[in-house]
């Protein structure tokens, strides 16, 4: 049966039946698979600590706070016997912990091409698949195969979400119209925060009343499960959604013009731009803060600070809750500045992007000086975290800004090389953290501000978000507002 119009009489109860515009729809299945990928991505760090045997510490506690501290009673003495003894060094776990990122790496720039080319629908539905199958299954690899299939899996689960950053730019490119970019872009990137808290609290809660491996089925099938809700619910462009209101679709057409033809990548002229080169070295300096924090925190309240598994996942996911609450606040907040004139975009995106580098590299380094107090150090941390939420509505958002034809491609390059740093950050720190001490850690904190710090500073004096020439949807905008506060520096 067909309807009085165009549409067939389903086509028409769908869009009658569907309460909130589509690219919030879009938006808000970004964010939920986010929060699964990172479920599937950083249960490792607590699953890891279940799989090796327990190291017994015998380090004097001094004043200077160089060795371990108490550990804490109950819940931590009645789980020992239930660990797994796997004897791996730290420098092997650090190698398990960042070999995703071998596998993230190869798949981040044909991961980006293909969704540039093809549309991001089904790119980004066949990783998450991808993702959710190497995570039901690693249970099973690593009772068979232990650390070589654990390592296997990992690098294959890499490979499966290669993709997805890439593709959810170009989703989001051909959904979100620039003047809620900042917003809707900044709530769908939250979903790496809240995937962070969804593991860190599920694994906790899951590991300590369950065998460790149904905390990965759990997450695994409900991965499958968005899939299968994002393929039947979401479109690559607003032209190919089939329930879209007319007024929505015009309105994203007035917005967000379409490009046609298929056009080659510009190469040269992307790769050789100060701007993307700036954009690479903000995003590999925001990895390595990120991946310490997310990879390591866990083994540092369990091996230093010495909390139960228990208290662990909620300790660490409480650093993760505020960031995802300032990444939503700074978004709303960004929109405001830009809509209200009172910070150009461009001023905007260095600014938030500064913030989120310099103030949670230096709340680390007072988070590793405050001893066993394991209250201030939770304290440090979560505010470490809070002040890296401006990211997601500074530079995460500059690929769409700079290109959105080619965004696709600029966040696969970024992305891709933030990957490179993935597998660098967790084995430099097994490696710098052979003991285990405070003393070690103090020195990786260290480090992660040093980097922290030289990455917002390159992004506020070389990086942009100013339409590139090479990008073909709209012409290049040629004149540029002015800031309403004294930010000359920055623009």
């Amino acid at each position: 049966m067909m309807a009085v119009g165009k549409q067939p009489i389903w086509q028409n109860r769908c869009t009658r039946a569907c309460l909130l515009p589509i690219r919030i729809v879009v938006a808000t299945m970004g964010f939920f698979g986010l929060v699964c990928a990172f479920t599937n991505r950083v249960s490792i760090a607590h699953i890891i600590l279940e799989l090796v045997a327990h190291k017994n510490r015998t380090e004097p506690i001094d004043r200077k706070g160089s060795g371990v501290c108490e550990p804490e009673g109950g819940v931590r003495a009645d789980r020992m016997h239930q660990r797994s003894n796997h004897e791996w060094p730290e420098s092997l776990q650090g190698f398990i912990l960042g070999c995703f990122y071998i596998g993230y790496f190869v798949a981040h720039i044909p991961g980006g091409m293909l969704a540039d080319r093809f549309g991001a629908k089904w790119v980004l539905g066949i990783s998450m698949l991808c993702s959710a199958l190497c995570t039901i299954f690693t249970p099973l690899i690593v009772e068979i195969f232990h650390e070589k299939g654990l390592i296997a899996v990992r690098i294959l689960m890499g490979v499966a979400q290669g993709s997805i950053f890439p593709a959810l730019t170009v989703l989001l490119s051909h959904w979100v119209p620039p003047r809620e970019r900042s917003t809707l872009g900044a709530f769908c990137y939250s979903g790496v925060s809240a995937g962070t808290v969804v593991s860190n609290l599920g694994s906790g809660f899951m590991i300590h009343y369950l065998p460790w491996g149904m905390c990965l089925i759990v997450f695994g099938t409900a991965t499958m499960f968005w899939m299968i809700a994002f393929v039947l619910i979401c479109a690559s462009t607003p032209n190919e959604h089939l329930f879209i209101r007319p007024g929505e679709k015009a309105y994203l057409k007035r917005h967000i013009p379409v490009q046609k033809e298929i056009l080659s990548t510009p190469w040269r002229r992307i790769l050789f731009s100060k701007a993307l080169i700036a954009l690479a070295i903000s995003q590999m300096g925001h990895d390595w803060g990120f991946f310490a924090i997310v990879s390591y925190l866990p083994k540092y309240m369990s091996d230093v600070l010495q909390f139960s598994i228990l208290s662990n996942g909620i300790m660490t996911s409480l650093p993760f809750i505020a960031l995802w609450l300032s990444s939503l606040i700074c978004g709303f907040l960004a929109d405001w500045l830009i809509r209200t004139r009172r910070m150009t975009l461009n001023a905007e995106r260095k600014v938030f992007t500064f913030i989120s580098a310099f103030l949670p590299g230096v709340l680390m380094v007072v988070a590793s000086y405050v001893g066993c107090n394991k209250s201030w150090a939770v304290a440090f941390f979560t505010l470490s975290l809070f002040t890296m939420g401006p990211f997601y509505a500074g530079q995460k958002l500059t690929p769409m800004d700079m290109s959105p034809t080619y965004s696709g491609t600029i966040m696969a390059i970024c992305n891709g090389l933030g990957s490179v740093v993935g597998v660098a950050c967790p084995s430099v720190i097994g490696i710098m953290t052979t003991d285990t001490t405070m003393r070690q850690w103090r020195s990786v904190f260290w480090l992660s501000f040093a980097i922290l710090a030289f990455s917002g500073i390159v992004f506020a004096v070389w990086g942009t978000a100013d339409r590139q020439a090479y990008d073909p949807r709209i012409p290049r905008h040629r004149r540029r507002k002015r800031s309403h506060i004294p930010l000359d520096a920055f623009t």
